[in-house]
């Protein structure tokens, strides 16, 4: 089990999304995540499911400016950093 899905994270990219959420609808602020995913589809799913669960924000209130796949060794999140350790070296 643990190898099947080590062979999954080693197969997945990690992506930079950025956009904006309006927690209320009103006033709306910028965000970017890193995130891993298998393809940019992936990346946006991951990045509403990320944004919806920690504020609560319904779908519509957020927007997808850019996504781009990024060298995992230049991400910040701890995250990324943990599951892609073998393609940081």
């Amino acid at each position: 089990m643990m190898f099947a899905m080590w062979a999954m994270v080693m197969m997945m990219k990690a992506f930079r999304v950025s956009g904006s959420y309006s927690p209320k609808g009103k006033k709306w602020y910028r965000f970017t995540k890193d995130v891993i995913a298998d393809d940019e589809k992936g990346a946006i799913e991951k990045s509403y499911s990320l944004l919806g669960s920690k504020f609560g924000i319904k779908r519509g209130l957020i927007k997808i400016n850019d996504v781009k796949e990024i060298e995992p060794k230049k991400s910040n999140d701890p995250v990324v950093k943990f599951y892609m350790r073998d393609k940081n070296e």
